[in-house]
C-alpha cells in the first residue's frame, strides 16, 4: 500500500524538469556572486515581487530571521500575530538570534485590523522597549491556510506605517495566496519593506526560499546570511529548481486547491469532526477533533496506520495539507483510508 502524505506540502519531490535543470545548471561561486543561476533566479524573483532585488537562502526560516535582524536592533519590540509561524515554528529566534521581544496581536483566523494594532500603540517611554516591526503571514499556516486580501493588507500596511513600523511579510505560500485571489504576487507584497517566499513547499523545489526588498536592505541581507552559515559556493544546482519553481508551478495551485475544498469538505461531516469551511480557501485543512473519547495524534496514528499521514498539531487539532504529489485520486483514496480508519 502506496503512503499518501498530508502532513505537509514541503514533502513534494522535484519534478523532472527540476532534475534535469539541476544536472545542467551553469554554477560559480555565490559568495563572490558568481553564480548565474543564483543570479538569475534572484532577479526574476525580485522582479515576479515587485522588489529591487532578492536573496537566495536555505530555508524561510533563516529568509524571515534575517528580516528581523535587519529592520531591528536588540531589545526592540516586533509586532506579530499569536500564532504566526515565526512566533511558533522558528525555535525562539526571535529571542536567540535577533534579540528581540514580540508582542502579539491576538487575532480571528490569524488576520487582525487597523483598530488591534491602535490598541498597541503607546507614547514612547524609557521603560518600554521600542516598536520597530509588524510581521504579517500570507497564507496563515496555523489558521488553515487563511488568505489576507491585497485589501487588507494595505490597510493594515498603512495603519503600521503611521505607527512608525516597519513592515516584514511571511510569504512562505505567498503565490498560493495570489493564485487563490487572482491577482499578481507583487500586489500582495507591495506595502512590505521585506517579502520571503518560499520554493520547497508547494512549488515543490528540493531546497530555498527568497528574500525581496530594496537592494540597500538586500546587500545587508547577504551580510547576515553569511553570518548564518547561509553562503552557499555553487548553489545555481538548486537555484535551477527554483527557477522551474517560479516559471512553471504557480498556476496549477489551483488544483492543490480543489484538493483540499474536497477533503474539507467531506471530513467536516463526519460525525465528532469540525472543519471551519470559511477558512479552506487555499491548500490546507484545519480539523477539530470534538469528541471526547478521541484525541489528535491518536486520531493521527490511526489514519497513518491506514497509509495517510497527517499532522497532528496539539491535543485537538489534525492538518492536512494537498500539494502536486497528491492527485483526485490520491483524495479520494485518502478519504476512503481515512473513513475505514475512523469508523473502526
Amino acid at each position: 500500500m502506496r503512503p499518501i502524505d498530508l502532513r505537509s506540502d514541503t514533502v513534494t519531490t522535484p519534478t523532472p524538469a527540476m532534475r534535469k535543470a539541476m544536472a545542467e545548471a551553469e554554477v560559480g561561486d555565490d559568495v563572490y556572486g558568481e553564480d548565474p543561476t543564483v543570479n538569475r533566479l534572484e532577479e526574476e524573483a525580485a522582479d515576479l515581487l515587485g522588489k529591487e532585488a532578492a536573496l537566495f537562502v536555505p530555508s524561510g526560516t533563516m529568509g524571515n530571521q534575517i528580516a528581523l535582524l535587519l529592520h531591528t536592533r536588540r531589545g526592540d519590540e516586533v509586532w506579530l500575530e499569536a500564532e504566526s509561524h515565526i512566533y511558533w515554528y522558528e525555535v525562539g529566534g526571535l529571542g536567540a538570534l535577533a534579540q528581540v521581544q514580540p508582542r502579539l496581536i491576538f487575532g480571528d483566523k490569524g488576520k487582525f485590523g487597523v483598530k488591534d494594532l491602535e490598541a498597541l500603540h503607546e507614547a514612547p517611554d524609557i521603560h518600554r522597549p521600542r516598536p520597530r516591526l509588524l510581521c504579517l503571514e500570507n497564507t496563515h499556516n496555523r489558521a488553515g491556510g487563511v488568505v489576507w486580501t491585497r485589501e487588507e493588507t494595505e490597510e493594515v500596511a498603512a495603519a503600521a506605517r503611521r505607527l512608525g513600523l516597519a513592515l516584514h511579510l511571511d510569504g512562505a505560500r505567498l503565490f498560493n495566496a495570489a493564485v487563490a485571489l487572482k491577482v499578481k504576487p507583487s500586489h500582495l507584497a507591495a506595502p512590505f519593506d521585506t517579502v520571503m517566499v518560499s520554493l520547497s513547499k508547494g512549488l515543490a523545489a528540493p531546497v530555498g526560499s527568497l528574500l525581496a526588498g530594496s537592494r540597500e536592505l538586500i546587500q545587508e541581507a547577504r551580510r547576515w546570511r553569511k553570518l548564518l552559515g547561509g553562503g552557499m559556493r555553487q548553489a545555481g544546482i538548486l537555484a535551477a529548481a527554483g527557477l522551474v519553481a517560479l516559471r512553471e508551478m504557480v498556476d496549477r495551485l489551483e488544483e492543490d486547491h480543489r484538493h483540499a475544498r474536497i477533503l474539507a469538505e467531506e471530513l467536516a461531516a463526519w460525525p465528532g469532526l469540525e472543519v471551519d469551511l470559511s477558512t479552506v480557501q487555499t491548500n490546507i485543512v484545519k480539523v477539530t477533533v470534538t469528541r471526547e473519547d478521541l484525541e489528535a495524534p491518536a486520531l493521527s496514528a490511526r489514519f497513518e496506520a491506514a497509509g495517510v499521514k497527517v499532522s497532528a498539531l496539539g491535543p485537538r487539532f489534525i492538518r492536512l495539507v494537498t500539494h502536486k504529489d497528491v492527485s483526485r485520486e490520491d483524495v479520494d483514496e485518502a478519504l476512503r483510508r481515512m473513513r475505514e480508519a475512523y469508523r473502526a
